[in-house]
């Protein structure tokens, strides 16, 4: 009998970069705002698409998994705005006119 691992890699992975992109997305709000959601954007549509074209089931799943997180941390960049707004987390007194509230 043989074990295949494959499995509990690819989920403690998994946990790895969900808590890889927690971090990251508070720290990207806290230094510049919501602007890289962009970014968020194209990285995480390239590894979506890339996924599509790697022969690994692995590796697919891994790039999907990734992939998935960041465009997951778009929506999480925009929410994390808010908590600071809440006082949830802390400000950058470098970004304070970003927290002021304007017409929206």
């Amino acid at each position: 009998m043989s074990l295949n691992f494959e499995g509990i890699i690819l989920a403690i992975c998994t946990f790895l970069i969900i808590g890889v992109c927690h971090p990251l997305v508070i720290k990207t709000e806290y230094y510049f705002g919501t602007k890289p959601w962009i970014i968020f954007l194209i990285v995480g549509l390239s590894f979506c698409g890339a996924a599509l074209f790697v022969q690994s089931l692995f590796w697919s799943a891994l790039l999907g998994v990734a992939g998935a997180s960041l465009l997951w941390g778009i929506g999480e960049l925009f929410e994390q705005k808010q908590r600071v707004k809440k006082g949830w987390f802390p400000m950058n007194p470098k970004r304070k006119s970003a927290y002021e509230d304007h017409t929206e």
